[in-house]
């Protein structure tokens, strides 16, 4: 999924949900020099997720053994 996100940024979005991110990013993506920072964007977007997800499991853990 991180070579998504580095070579076609907008498809990393819309894999994910994220509609109007996918679309401001193919925007981007299109003019080379927007490119890098669209690639920039989906990748560190993507870290990001994953992180709040394992926040949230990690939650969910500690509310079940303080019960």
């Amino acid at each position: 999924m991180l070579l998504i996100a580095i070579l076609l940024p907008w498809l990393s979005f819309f894999l994910r949900g994220k509609i109007l991110s996918g679309i401001i990013c193919l925007i981007l993506q299109i003019t080379v020099i927007g490119w890098l920072p669209a690639a920039l964007w989906a990748a560190f977007s993507r870290v990001d997720g994953k992180n709040k997800k394992r926040i949230r499991k990690m939650e969910k853990r500690m509310k079940r053994e303080n019960s």
